[in-house]
C-alpha cells in the first residue's frame, strides 16, 4: 500500500481540500462536491487495487519456492476490467525450469483466474445481474463504472455458464398439505440451428425458427402480497396475491433432456418436502405433451387443466351464441363437471346449428371440442374445485419469467444462448447470488510439473508483510493535513448567513 499512501498524500489530500474550499465558498454547489469526491475516491480505489495486484506479484517474484522451480521470462503491462474500472498494472511471466515450455502468469494461478481472463469476478457478476434482466448490451454497460463491455463478450460469458445442481437435502423437510406445480412454455425466435443461414423454410415460405423455452414453478399455494396486521386499515393495502415459496425451473430441452428436466424437479421436491405427508400435488398446465409426459415421472400428481386455456376453448365453442352464450357455457361446464362426455358431445353438436358460417365455424368447434376431450379429466378437476385446487397463473408467470426478457421484443436466439438464459432466469428468480455463480465457474488450474511447487508459503508472506508494514509506518507518520483553519470557515459561513433572509 506504500504507493497508494504516497498517492493519497501527494494528490488526494490537496484535491479534497480544493473541493472542500470550493464548496465552502458556495454551499449551493452540492453536486460539484459529491462528484469531485467521487471522482477522486474512484481514482484512489484503482490505485489501491493496482498496488495490491503488483504487491502480490512481487511476493511471488521474491518467493524462494518460485525461484527454485520457475525463472522470469519478462514483465508485462496488463489491464483488468473491474466493477470500479480498468486497472492498469504489471505482472510477471514465468517459465517452468523443468519443461522450459509455456509461459505462465503465476499471479493468475494465485488469484484462481483463467489464462487471459480480462474481467474480475465482480465485473462478471455485475454484467450477469443486468443481462439476465434486460439485454446483453446493458449487461456490458453495467459491468464496470467507467468501461463498456461488448455484447459479444457478455454473450460468451453467458454461453459458457455452468449451473450448480440443487442436490442439497434439508435436514428437516417441510410438511405441507398441498404442493402446486405450474408448467407452460414460451415460443422464441431461433437465429439458426448450427450456423447462420441453415434454417429451412416451410411450404408457406416462412422460416422454421420456433424455439420452445419450458418453465415449471413449484410453490405452496397463494398468500397476500401485503400482510395486514390486526388493527391496521386495509383500504390502502394491496389486494393482490403472490405465490408462496416459489421455485423456478427453466430449460430449452427435448427427448431425454426433457426426462432429466422433470427428474430434477422431482429431486427438488424430494429434497425439500416430506412427500409422505402431502395430501396432493396439483399440476396446473395447458395439456402440452412434454408436460403430461413429465407428470408421469412424479408419483401422486393430479393434473389440473390451466384455467386460462379451459376458458379459452369454452369461449371458442360458444362465441357465436350471442344472448345464449351464458346458457351454452353452463351446459358445457355441467357436462364436464358431471363427467358426461356424451352430453358434452351433444351440446357441441347443437352449437353447430347456430353457426352463421358453418365452413369456418365447424372447424373451430371441432378443434375446441377435441382439446377438451383430450384433457377431460384435468378439465373436470378444474371445474369441480376439489379440496386444495386453486386458481392457476401460468400465463402470467411465463410472461414474467421468460417472455418479458426473451420474446416480447424482436430478438433472436441461438439454441445455446436461449438455454443458458432460461437457466440464468431461473437462477436469478430463485434468489441465486451472481458472484457465487461466477465463482462456481472456476476450474481447478493444473499444477505444472508437480504439486510441490507451492508458489507462496505462510512464512514467506509473514516475513514480507512485516518488512512492508515497517515501510508503510514511515509513510503513515509522514502524512500531514493542512486543513483550513476553523476561523476561515467561520468567516465564510458568517458571510453566507448574512445573505439569508429569516
Amino acid at each position: 500500500m506504500i504507493n497508494s499512501i504516497k498517492y493519497f498524500e501527494e494528490n488526494s489530500i490537496s484535491i479534497f481540500e480544493k473541493i472542500e474550499t470550493e464548496f465552502m465558498k458556495d454551499p449551493t454547489k452540492m453536486a460539484e462536491l459529491v462528484r469531485g469526491v467521487t471522482d477522486e475516491v474512484h481514482k484512489l480505489g484503482l490505485e489501491i487495487i493496482k498496488e495490491c495486484l503488483e504487491d502480490t506479484d512481487k511476493l511471488i517474484y521474491d518467493s524462494v519456492v518460485r525461484k527454485k522451480h520457475w525463472y522470469v521470462e519478462h514483465h508485462d503491462a496488463k489491464q483488468l476490467i473491474s466493477s470500479l474500472g480498468t486497472v492498469n498494472f504489471k505482472k510477471t511471466l514465468y517459465v517452468d525450469k523443468e519443461t522450459g515450455k509455456d509461459g505462465v502468469y503465476l499471479l493468475d494461478r494465485v488469484m484462481g483466474m483463467e489464462e487471459h481472463e480480462r474481467f474480475t469476478e465482480d465485473a462478471v457478476a455485475n454484467l450477469l445481474e443486468e443481462a439476465v434482466q434486460t439485454s446483453y448490451r446493458k449487461g456490458g454497460e453495467a459491468a464496470s463504472l467507467e468501461d463498456d463491455v461488448s455484447k459479444q463478450a457478455v454473450m460468451k460469458k453467458i454461453h459458457a455458464l455452468e449451473f450448480p445442481a440443487d442436490t442439497e437435502c434439508d435436514e428437516k423437510k417441510k410438511a405441507v398439505d398441498y404442493l402446486y406445480i405450474e408448467a407452460d412454455e414460451d415460443h422464441l425466435s431461433k437465429q439458426f440451428n448450427e450456423k447462420k443461414g441453415d434454417l429451412e423454410k416451410n411450404d408457406n415460405g416462412f422460416k422454421n425458427n420456433c424455439l420452445i423455452a419450458k418453465m415449471v414453478v413449484v410453490h405452496e399455494g397463494l398468500e397476500p402480497e401485503s400482510i395486514i396486521h390486526e388493527g391496521q386499515e386495509d383500504e390502502h393495502k394491496s389486494k393482490r396475491w403472490k405465490l408462496k415459496e416459489p421455485h423456478y425451473f427453466c430449460r430449452v430441452c427435448s427427448g431425454k433432456e426433457n426426462e432429466a428436466f422433470w427428474d430434477e424437479i422431482y429431486g427438488y421436491l424430494n429434497n425439500h418436502y416430506d412427500l409422505s405427508r402431502i395430501k396432493k400435488i396439483y399440476l396446473n398446465a395447458d395439456g402440452g405433451s412434454w408436460i403430461t409426459a413429465g407428470a408421469e415421472r412424479i408419483n401422486g400428481v393430479t393434473y389440473v387443466l390451466d384455467e386460462f386455456h379451459l376458458q379459452k376453448y369454452i369461449t371458442r365453442l360458444t362465441s357465436h351464441m350471442l344472448d345464449s352464450t351464458d346458457d351454452a357455457r353452463k351446459e358445457i361446464c355441467d357436462a364436464i363437471r358431471n363427467d358426461d362426455r356424451e352430453e358434452f358431445k351433444a351440446v357441441t353438436e347443437r352449437l353447430k346449428d347456430a353457426l352463421k358460417n358453418p365452413e369456418t365455424g365447424e372447424k373451430r368447434i371441432n378443434e375446441s371440442r377435441d382439446y377438451i376431450l383430450n384433457n377431460w379429466m384435468s378439465a373436470r378437476v378444474r371445474l369441480k374445485h376439489d379440496e386444495g385446487v386453486i386458481g392457476s397463473s401460468t400465463e402470467g408467470h411465463v410472461y414474467h419469467v421468460l417472455s418479458r426478457r426473451m420474446s416480447t421484443q424482436a430478438m433472436g436466439w441461438s439454441v445455446v444462448g436461449a438455454s443458458k438464459m432460461c437457466q440464468l432466469r431461473a437462477y436469478y428468480l430463485n434468489g441465486g447470488d451472481m458472484l457465487e455463480l461466477v465463482r462456481y465457474q472456476e476450474k481447478e488450474l493444473p499444477a505444472a510439473a508437480g504439486a510441490e511447487k507451492d508458489i507462496l508459503t505462510a512464512s514467506a508472506i509473514i516475513k514480507s508483510e512485516k518488512n512492508r508494514n515497517e515501510k508503510i509506518g514511515k509513510y503513515v507518520d509522514a502524512i500531514t493535513h493542512s486543513v483550513m483553519p476553523e476561523i476561515e470557515k467561520g468567516q465564510w459561513y458568517k458571510g453566507l448567513m448574512g445573505q439569508l433572509s429569516w
